[in-house]
């Protein structure tokens, strides 16, 4: 069973996320130092992103 099956959230790394949305891995740093990114998770030292939360910023953040 998988985290689509069971009902829990698949989170994803930096990595995973920078290559989603096709930016830098540095450009996520980024976003979250001036706080411009999409929402993130952080689990002791370890950033994850919920994608989610990421398409739902994505989509905000849409121009017409």
């Amino acid at each position: 069973m998988d985290a689509s099956t069971s009902g829990t959230p698949g989170f994803k790394t930096q990595a995973e996320i920078a290559e989603m949305l096709q930016v830098p891995e540095r450009t996520l740093e980024d976003w979250r130092l001036t706080r411009h990114g999409p929402p993130y998770l952080k689990l002791g030292r370890h950033v994850r992103y919920d994608p989610d939360d990421v398409y739902a910023w994505a989509r905000e953040h849409r121009h017409a």
